[in-house]
């Protein structure tokens, strides 16, 4: 097909808020969907049993003279946006910072993870 981006991944966007950050390096999400684990009996296979899991958008930003850290590692009830080249995008709402606040000094990176009671939604 003319015009179809065969393009899957590389550049991430990352807003808290609708603020944009700097992303660095490779993001991970999960949606939050019940997990399902197989029941094995000494009979068989007897099912699967559902467990939450929690919703998370995690990855590493590049600190910037603006950017306020405590803010940042206080943060609750925000709404974190991850878009994606793939034209993926997944948000996060009602979430807290889950990180520890660690910053690196050689490339001023800090790695960075909010979580949230509601599932993730994913868009395309």
């Amino acid at each position: 097909m003319p015009g179809t981006n065969n393009r899957r991944a590389g550049r991430v966007y990352l807003k808290i808020d609708g603020a944009l950050h700097d992303a660095k390096g490779s993001f991970s999400y999960n949606l939050g969907r019940d997990k399902r684990d197989g029941i094995v009996g000494a009979d068989g296979i007897h099912g699967y049993k559902e467990t939450p899991q929690i919703p998370y958008i995690e990855g590493a930003i590049t600190d910037r003279g603006d950017l306020d850290l405590e803010a940042l590692a206080t943060q609750d009830n925000v709404t974190v946006t991850l878009e994606l080249v793939n034209g993926k995008t997944i948000v996060l709402a009602n979430a807290w910072f889950a990180g520890e606040g660690t910053v690196t000094t050689e490339e001023g990176e800090i790695a960075v993870r909010w979580e949230s009671r509601s599932p993730a939604t994913e868009s395309v």
